[in-house]
């Protein structure tokens, strides 16, 4: 049930990435919390919204870049650096708040700083996972993963509106820059296991742009790469209503603070317990592509039930089926990717895929900031729970490669990209 935490190196890393994503989920909450103290009630959905343009222009620019650099150097140190920036820049944010910050750009700066720093360490963290354990136990490893992430956006919400309801907002941001000192130093710890290819010089890609342009055909050309990529964009594109969970809280269900870390925390709540069920279920689930295209169905559809609730119980049900749901579809994706695409390529597929699982979602909470803006917060999130339904219905339609995937691969994805995913 726990294979990959057998390897040292990946048990070091999971351990410290599991205390890091719970400080950065307590400050992605009260970032959203902070806009929306600092901008008049007229202005909130937008502000809101803002928030996630500010952090889809740093991903945009530097998605390509950062794929090709984590195929051509160290990924261990390059996420040394990552990892120390982005400390840096929630302490920063933590002096300031506590210092009495009026401003809401400073939290739109910081933020872009930071999704800078990530988009050049995510590429480098996935790019490193298979690495670390053999090809049969990764599997387990992204799920293992995903367990982290849930876990850490259940206890980190919940903490953060804790916190918020009791503290000065600065200390959750100082307890996010704490939070990366773990996964600096289990990479400081680490002995080198898994990664000893990157010092060969040979298995390195090269930092220039026909680099980044194999990565971008590689990607285009593969129809179940492409295909999981399109799925992730459409989906948290037109179900992002993450950043108008403050607007729900305060207006419709009239919780406060702590309700709102609750709500803040029930997708991670239903995805951490999907996690473990995955664990065991991910090796035992023959049609990988059916499943998963039906995992998003169910995200879109919780999504249109959550945006319909005037009830706090019933719409954290809503939203943790919709973590449920993309925890499975999440699995799948990054299983079929990771299987799928050659190591020498892997950091170049991520950052390419990061415009569309990053980028949906900041886009989406920008369109959902928007149409709550005109036409209310329940229309925005019904719309697009809506919107995701038919966005799923069209790529599952136009893949067959996709609906046919099963544990043993796709009969119908063509013979070179085989060959490439058996040759990583």
């Amino acid at each position: 049930m726990f294979a990959a935490l057998r390897h040292r190196d990946f048990r070091l890393l999971w351990a410290g990435l599991l205390l890091s994503f719970t400080g950065s989920y307590m400050q992605a909450a009260a970032m959203l919390w902070h806009v929306s103290l600092l901008v008049p009630d007229d202005r909130r959905a937008l502000a809101l919204g803002l928030v996630g343009l500010a952090r889809i222009g740093p991903i945009l620019l530097f998605s390509l870049v950062s794929g090709v650099a984590a195929d051509a150097l160290n990924r261990r140190t390059l996420m040394l650096v990552t990892q120390a920036t982005m400390a840096v820049l929630a302490g920063v944010l933590a002096i300031l708040t506590l210092r009495g910050l009026t401003a809401v750009w400073h939290i739109y700066a910081l933020a872009a700083c930071s999704s800078a720093a990530g988009a050049f360490d995510l590429p480098a963290r996935q790019a490193l996972l298979p690495s670390l354990v053999p090809r049969a136990d990764l599997p387990n490893a992204i799920s293992l993963n995903t367990i982290a992430v849930q876990s850490a956006s259940v206890a980190g919400p919940a903490l953060g509106g804790l916190m918020i309801a009791t503290t000065n907002l600065g200390w959750v941001y100082a307890a996010n820059a704490l939070s990366f000192l773990f996964v600096i130093g289990a990479l400081a710890l680490m002995k080198g296991q898994g990664i000893s290819h990157m010092s060969d010089m040979t298995s390195r890609g090269n930092f220039s742009l026909s680099a980044a342009a194999d990565g971008l055909r590689f990607v285009f050309r593969a129809p179940l790469i492409r295909s999981t990529m399109l799925l992730d964009f459409f989906a948290t594109f037109f179900s992002s209503a993450t950043a108008l969970l403050p607007i729900f809280a305060q207006d419709v269900l009239h919780v406060g603070a702590r309700g709102y870390g609750w709500l803040y925390a029930a997708p991670a709540a239903g995805a951490l317990a999907a996690s473990a069920v995955m664990i065991r279920a991910v090796d035992l689930i023959e049609p990988r592509g059916q499943v998963l295209i039906a995992a998003v169905m169910v995200y879109g559809a919780a999504t249109v039930a959550f945006g319909l609730s005037t009830i706090f119980w019933l719409t954290f049900a809503c939203l943790a089926i919709t973590g449920a749901a993309d925890t499975v579809s999440t699995v799948f994706r990054n299983l079929i990717r990771q299987l799928e695409t050659p190591d020498a390529l892997r950091g170049r597929m991520t950052g390419v895929n990061m415009v569309f699982f990053m980028g949906g979602p900041q886009l989406g909470e920008l369109e959902a900031g928007l149409v709550a803006n005109w036409f209310g917060p329940i229309v925005s999130v019904v719309t697009g729970g809506l919107g995701c339904l038919a966005a799923t219905t069209w790529v599952a339609a136009r893949t067959p490669a996709l609906r046919a995937y099963t544990a043993r691969g796709s009969r119908l994805e063509p013979p070179d990209v085989m060959t490439k995913a058996d040759d990583a």
